[in-house]
């Protein structure tokens, strides 16, 4: 079919990602591969108020509807049609974090994000009750931390969900979930495909002194796997996501896949949702994500238990930041380099540049030493963040021994979870990599099997025609195509990911280079030796 009559039928998939410095909407043609025909995108950043990490609520919807709109100019502009229909629509954001509502739908608190570390309190009561890993970052944790901290507003609660279950709850009317999504919320069930009832009950008599007039399973959005009605687009939906009215809901009945958080929607996109597969999403936070063929021998506070979008069990290993220390200081190399530079070289090209001198480094980084910490790390056993850059005097200070420290911190975190599943045998077949760590060709791939000492893939992005730039928006994008495909028939979430979307994609895997695993154990000595120095800044370096 030709685009513009599959465009003018519906038959397309619309994906919307809130991430944590973008939000990106992608629009797939479902006749021909699943791959995306426009996009459209909307930069934000979130703020630290009254202490704590969070994004205001009329922002989500201003970015919400910025990237809409770009997507229907990117689809005008292309094929001279306008968007007035969609064949599904899938909503997905970043994980956690605590979004409380009253009966009448008002916001209780300000939203915490998943960035916030404030709930150790919280994570060790609720790790001993239920014999399970509570996150700081997890919804549960976060209530549980309101109550300790008796903030007036627990009393009145009626809905606690996620950025991306908000979302689907302002544009449907529908309260649920993505199984995916609701396991950083509360420990799921991966047979029963719901919240874990035992362990609502012990949340339950926990708290039942504070005689509150709500009950845990109550307040929390109904649970649905992929694939499974989540509601359809309302009117008044439409028009918070296209307020002019150009999006026409009543006459399409657009329906919704379940929303999901940016976790599962890397799996999606990566197809990694299958036993001993695994992906590496590497932007501002980063985390590895392995399907698991049971379950690990005991509790670990540094591994997550979360589930894939079909409710399989998953570990994760979860660190707060990644690039966020690399993007800062290169912008302070790039402030230098236009000091004395007549034509400026383009970002890409002074990323690449700064990552590719990473590869001239020695085998010991020189000696130099890196923690990228913006804010807190738990599997680092720090609750506040202190970007710290240390040498020795008799250091080999060159760029490219610091190019190579800095982007060895950036998985630094990640190492530390990854020599747990290592301990108790979790097996992994394959590793795919994304996110903007990996932007760079090979650098990126290449310290991660480092780190791994296991083969790393990424997408191929000149077969696939940049795919992978498109990452979680087309990941949920892909379950609203599931969506559609079950109405017709009938396939497992692997089946059709494997027969109908990555059969035709192309992928380039990296085998660790020895050399680069001896490189960076060197640097992981040094760098959970000197956890220390980065606790004593901590307590040591403050404004004043």
């Amino acid at each position: 079919m030709e685009i513009k009559q599959v465009i003018n039928e519906g038959k397309t998939a619309l994906g919307i990602e809130l991430g944590s410095t973008r939000i990106k909407a992608v629009l797939l043609d479902i006749t021909a591969g699943y791959k995306p025909i426009a996009a459209g995108s909307h930069d934000w950043e979130n703020r630290l108020e009254d202490g704590l990490w969070t994004y205001r609520l009329d922002d989500v919807w201003t970015g919400l509807q910025t990237s809409f709109r770009n997507l229907s100019s990117d689809v005008k502009k292309q094929y001279g049609v306008n968007l007035i229909t969609v064949g599904a629509v899938g909503i997905s954001a970043m994980m956690h974090g605590y979004l409380v509502f009253d009966k009448d739908g008002r916001q209780l608190a300000q939203f915490r994000t998943w960035r916030n570390t404030t709930t150790e309190k919280a994570t060790v009561v609720l790790t001993d009750k239920f014999k399970f890993n509570i996150p700081l970052r997890w919804s549960i944790a976060h209530l549980y931390q309101a109550m300790l901290n008796k903030e007036d507003h627990v009393k009145d609660i009626n809905f606690i969900t996620t950025l991306a279950g908000y979302v689907h709850w302002k544009l449907t009317g529908k309260k649920v979930i993505g199984i995916g999504d609701a396991s950083g919320m509360f420990p799921v069930d991966s047979d029963s495909l719901n919240y874990d009832s035992a362990m609502l009950d012990q949340f339950s008599a926990l708290v039942s002194p504070y005689n509150f007039n709500w009950k845990i399973k109550d307040i929390l959005p109904k649970v649905l796997a992929a694939g499974e009605d989540a509601g359809v687009l309302t009117d008044e939906g439409a028009l918070l996501l296209a307020p002019g009215g150009s999006l026409n809901a009543k006459q399409s009945s657009i329906p919704l896949c379940p929303p999901e958080g940016d976790a599962g929607t890397g799996m999606i996109a990566t197809n990694s949702i299958t036993e001993r597969t695994g992906n590496i999403s590497a932007g501002t936070s980063i985390f590895a994500m392995i399907v698991m063929e049971k379950n690990l021998s005991r509790v670990y506070p540094e591994i997550d238990i979360v589930a894939t979008p079909a409710g399989k069990s998953v570990a994760m290993v979860h660190g707060n930041n990644c690039t966020s220390d690399i993007d800062a200081w290169v912008r302070l190399f790039r402030e230098i380099a236009d000091l004395s530079q007549p034509v400026k070289m383009s970002k890409p090209a002074f990323y690449d540049a700064l990552y590719f001198k990473s590869l001239e480094a020695e085998g010991d980084c020189g000696g130099l030493l890196a923690y990228n910490f913006f804010s807190g790390e738990p599997l680092a056993g720090v609750d506040e963040g202190r970007p710290l850059f240390a040498r020795l005097a008799d250091s080999n200070f060159t760029l490219a021994n610091f190019m190579r420290t800095i982007l060895f911190s950036a998985l630094g975190t990640l190492k530390l979870g990854i020599d747990i599943l290592e301990k108790e045998q979790v097996r992994i077949d394959s590793l795919l990599g994304h996110g903007g760590f990996f932007k760079t060709k090979e650098v990126g791939q290449r310290f991660m099997a480092a780190a791994f000492n296991a083969p790393v893939s990424v997408m191929d992005d000149s077969s696939n025609q940049g795919l992978s730039a498109e990452g979680g928006a087309w990941g949920i994008a892909l379950l609203a195509a599931f969506l559609l495909q079950n109405k017709n028939e009938k396939l497992s979430l692997e089946k059709f990911l494997a027969e109908k979307v990555f059969v035709r994609l192309a992928s380039v895997k990296l085998e660790p280079n020895p050399d680069d695993v001896k490189s960076f154990n060197i640097f992981m000595d040094r760098f959970s030796a000197g956890l220390k120095i980065e606790k004593s800044a901590i307590e040591n370096l403050t404004r004043r």
